[in-house]
């Protein structure tokens, strides 16, 4: 059956056999095959960072979690036996350093332990370096203000820190000046924002309204905003 139908098919296209091929343009240059993926250099992961990710794949797998502080003696303790130590300081230095983990501390609230436990607080300086290192590292796409999600970050790590301006402008120590300006409008936008949400708060008790869906309601509003406004202004007050 196999040989009907192969010979039926040769039978049934003679002029097929062959798309006549056209010939270069004289001067013009043949393209060069695009080079496969599998062709590209791959990066060489350092051999006690492999090791580590098979140690404690949740925190030094494919998403990295922010490490307590003393990991490093936590490590040796625990693994001394098998974990060279100037290769464990190397294969540390290179992943505190990775933009994955560098993103792991911006979004994050806590440090873990080997065990997986939050055991302490990320300092809102860490969290600042963090978000300023990865934004350094990114280039911007068409259209794309990059300068404006820097400030829109720190302003939310700015909130989520709870401190105040003065505080806050302390503890992260910034040393260039692109980053003293970006810090310190992403702080004026903060406190616009904050002004807003106050007069928002002012207007809602103001209004008897009780209800935040029909106040939004009222004035044109999304409610949603609304909510975040009153939560911001009984944080404000709270401090």
């Amino acid at each position: 059956m196999t040989e009907t139908v192969s010979s039926s098919v040769e039978h049934a296209a003679p002029a097929a056999a062959e798309p006549t091929r056209r010939q270069p343009r004289r001067g013009s240059h043949p393209r060069k095959p695009a080079t496969p993926a599998a062709s590209r250099p791959v990066r060489e992961v350092h051999p006690v960072l492999a090791q580590l990710a098979q140690l404690y794949p949740a925190l030094f797998g494919a998403n990295a979690l922010p490490l307590k502080r003393g990991i490093y003696q936590d490590l040796l303790a625990a693994h001394g036996e098998v974990l060279d130590k100037a290769g464990l300081k190397e294969a540390l230095a290179i992943h505190t350093r990775s933009t994955r983990y560098l993103l792991a501390v911006a979004n994050g609230t806590a440090r873990y332990d080997l065990q997986g436990n939050e055991v302490e607080p990320i300092a809102p300086e860490h969290v600042f370096h963090a978000v300023v290192g990865v934004f350094k590292r990114k280039k911007p796409r068409d259209g794309e203000d990059l300068q404006a999600k820097l400030r829109h970050r720190i302003g939310q790590a700015f909130v989520r820190s709870g401190l105040s301006r003065e505080a806050y402008m302390a503890v992260v120590q910034v040393r260039d000046a692109a980053t003293q300006t970006a810090l310190e409008e992403a702080l004026n936008e903060v406190a616009e924002q904050d002004a807003k949400a106050e007069a928002v708060e002012r207007a809602y008790v103001a209004s008897g309204s009780g209800d935040v869906r029909a106040f939004a309601d009222m004035y044109g509003m999304d409610a949603r905003l609304v909510i975040r406004q009153l939560q911001r202004a009984k944080q404000l007050r709270a401090a």
